[in-house]
């Protein structure tokens, strides 16, 4: 079963079952405190919540998402960054007996799997929230018996929420085993079945009975609706229905990996490099069609990272310099019939990955010549070995791969301890998992602990929205936001605009801020249909496909002293105040380029 057929199955099932189909949002969240969209259920939060009601009470989707923590993983048989996430939802509709019905009719009389080869696992309770007996009643019910039901803790079998809290429930997982299929024998565990280690299991489906709302203590209460959130890997469940050793080896990837071997030496041993290159390129042309640029900071970072891994896998596969756009136009050319904005967006694609990998080559060049010094230093004081440090900075600063200097290194009669560069290179993920933690925040209003920095963040945050109708007025209306982060300390804003701007320019800037601040205007919030929020003229950036329902936030109304109503207008989900006068004397104190047609102020507030 091809790919598109899935997914056409998939979508034609839940609309005949009332569901309304609603298109993926963009990678880039509408909740600017989260650095991607990372679950189909993102856009869905203020109905989950039961803060909104919803405009139909049954949904179903194909989402875009992407997660950073995978990266390390990828090159293994089913680990990406990218990858589509197929979801049906219920507001306060339908919950686990109809859920489960479904999940059954659909894999087993639509895509055709063996009930024999089905298990599910359920919550066994914690903290009050009791063991889901319930949802075994279902199970058996619908033909899974007793001895392929598992239960499992908070950790592998209760879903959410996203950030610090929200609405959140237990939820039951099933999963295939394919070990009749792939003669995976039974491990020697005593009790093999899911979240076993062994391989026979795989995850195909995660039903999501949300029904509590964890509260900022840790608590959990109950939400004021039920409701049926699920999740169903589509690169997964891709590989099970083609009957596939790995993800790599479905139509989802196969064109791409067959790419990759006509420009490259690949073989078994090597087959790790290959798998890294397809996911990295296809989840970097996904990441550029949504409005992301590399960059050294925020989501461009990683961007960046991902391409130059990619390249760095290539280099030990084949020594081109220009690898990777023929398996970049390959993604596009891939899936361009459902992710018609790739195409849209082809030449930006192409171009960004081009300049990257010359800037790569570049600096690779570089390594090599000081590689060349290290070995005649080596040399001349007698050593037979390199330093593992010195491996390792080599590759984290040039982009020269361990293997590469290990191969030159033994031409040149040096040992390396590949052992302690290993050791060298996850004291580093350490490190740089921790910095992304503290620096992909965007507002990151949970994050902080104190009140009085949250205060702070707040008042920033507010101020970027006035900042950003001052750029507006003063360099003209194409300028709009390309990212943003926000400490207690000061705000920086990144926005789209080519040249430098002058003292002159910068004065006026901050004069209208300030001039808005002192005209203590209101600020207000009303959620409304997304559509309802761009005809009325507010500001929505990132070319991003919102929720339905969105916030969206008004600096000046009929309330306040100014005769200009209203001043800004954002779809947003940041934190604000309830009145300029709060913010202060806004300041000005760096203005520069942050890349290729975008410049960065930072500013504080005294």
């Amino acid at each position: 079963m091809k790919v598109s057929e899935i997914r056409e199955i998939f979508l034609d099932y839940f609309q005949k079952k009332g569901h309304k189909i609603m298109p993926s949002s963009s990678l880039i969240p509408a909740d600017q405190s989260v650095l991607f969209t990372s679950a189909g259920m993102q856009q869905f939060i203020p109905f989950l919540s039961g803060k909104i009601n919803p405009i139909d009470s049954e949904i179903c989707s194909i989402q875009k998402c992407f997660r950073t923590s995978d990266i390390e993983e990828v090159g293994d048989e089913f680990h990406h960054t990218f990858f589509q996430m197929l979801g049906n939802w219920s507001f306060d509709g339908y919950f686990k007996k109809e859920a489960i019905q479904m999940a059954m009719d659909l894999l087993t009389n639509y895509y055709y799997l063996d009930i024999a080869h089905i298990w599910v696992t359920l919550f066994d309770g914690t903290k009050g929230i009791e063991v889901d007996k319930e949802a075994e009643k279902i199970w058996l019910e619908n033909g899974i018996p007793k001895e392929r039901i598992s239960y499992f803790g908070i950790k592998d079998n209760f879903w959410g929420p996203i950030g610090s809290n929200g609405p959140c429930g237990p939820c039951s997982e099933i999963y295939y085993d394919r070990g009749l299929n792939f003669k995976i024998k039974e491990c020697d565990q005593p009790n093999c079945g899911p979240n076993c280690s062994c391989g026979r299991f795989v995850e195909i489906w995660n039903l999501v009975f949300m029904e509590y709302n964890k509260t900022a203590d840790g608590s959990y209460e109950k939400l004021t609706v039920k409701n049926i959130d699920t999740g169903a890997g589509l690169e997964r469940l891709a590989c099970v229905l083609q009957n596939k050793p790995s993800d790599y080896e479905t139509d989802l990837f196969l064109p791409l990996m067959h790419k990759i071997e006509e420009i490259a030496n690949v073989d078994e041993i090597n087959k790790k490099y290959q798998r890294i290159i397809a996911d990295h390129v296809r989840a970097a042309c996904f990441l550029i069609s949504d409005g992301i640029l590399p960059s050294k900071e925020d989501r461009g970072y990683i961007l960046r990272r991902l391409i130059r891994r990619a390249m760095r896998c290539s280099k030990l596969i084949n020594d081109q310099e220009e690898f990777l756009l023929p398996i970049a136009q390959t993604a596009i050319d891939l899936y361009s019939n459902f992710y018609p904005e790739l195409v849209e967006n082809k030449d930006d694609i192409l171009r960004t990955i081009e300049n990257e990998e010359n800037k790569f080559n570049q600096t690779t060049s570089i390594g090599l010549k000081r590689l060349k010094d290290i070995v005649k230093e080596a040399h001349s004081k007698k050593q037979n070995f390199l330093d593992p440090k010195t491996v390792f900075h080599l590759y984290d600063t040039y982009g020269l791969h361990p293997g590469v200097t290990g191969e030159i290194a033994r031409k040149e009669n040096l040992k390396i301890d590949e052992n302690a560069v290993e050791r060298e290179s996850k004291k580093h993920q350490e490190i740089s998992k921790a910095g992304v933690q503290n620096k992909f925040g965007g507002v990151g209003i949970d994050s902080v602990e104190s009140e009085e920095s949250k205060i702070k963040v707040t008042k920033l945050h507010t101020a970027t929205h006035l900042l950003h109708q001052a750029l507006r007025e003063v360099l003209g209306d194409s300028v709009h936001q390309a990212g943003s982060d926000i400490n207690p300390e000061r705000l920086r804003f990144d926005f789209t605009y080519s040249q430098k701007l002058t003292e002159e320019e910068k004065i006026k800037i901050e004069e209208i801020v300030n001039k808005k601040i002192q005209e203590a205007l209101l600020v207000t919030m009303k959620e409304m249909p997304y559509k309802q929020a761009i005809e009325g003229g507010a500001l929505a950036f990132f070319r991003e496909k919102y929720p339905e329902i969105v916030k969206v936030y008004t600096i000046g109304d009929s309330s306040s002293t100014s005769s200009e109503f209203p001043f800004s207008m954002e779809i947003c989900a940041g934190p604000h105040v309830k009145n300029t006068k709060e913010l202060g004397q806004f300041k000005i104190i760096k203005e520069k380029s942050s890349s290729a047609g975008i410049r960065r102020i930072k500013a504080i507030l005294n």
